[in-house]
């Protein structure tokens, strides 16, 4: 008898990959006076660079970053080139919120969204049986 579910290991396994360029984008999530909260660091970025859509419960945020080349760039020989470039990508789901509303900033190399959060109606409705 296993006591431990087939994919208990699995889980955690995948839970924590990296996600494709997502070392760029590292953020927090948080609720607070009821919305939603991202603050996501964005070093190297301006404000031109990143767009932010809403579709069907998520926020998605884009970001590109292209490499500036100046005229000697093709003769340089680099020891070490740890600096990335290219098209970056992030999504939440966060449920039901109130698009309108939905505020973003951008200053000193974090972003910051607000998400209101919708609010929900109590539906709940006690049906007598005759």
């Amino acid at each position: 008898m296993n006591l431990i579910p087939r994919n208990f290991y699995l889980d955690d396994f995948f839970d924590d990959m990296p996600m494709k360029n997502a070392s760029m984008m590292k953020c927090d999530i948080y609720e607070k006076d009821g919305n939603y909260h991202i603050e996501m660091d964005m070093p190297g970025f301006s404000k031109q660079d990143i767009k932010i859509e809403t579709n069907d419960g998520y926020v998605t945020i884009k970001a590109t970053k292209k490499e500036v080349l100046d005229e000697g760039a093709k003769n340089k020989n680099y020891l070490r080139r740890e600096r990335s470039f290219g098209e970056y990508e992030r999504s939440f789901y966060l449920g039901e919120f109130d698009v309108e509303s939905v505020s973003a900033s951008f200053e000193n190399g974090v972003l910051k969204v607000i998400v209101p959060k919708k609010e929900v109606k109590d539906n709940k409705k006690m049906i007598e049986i005759k």
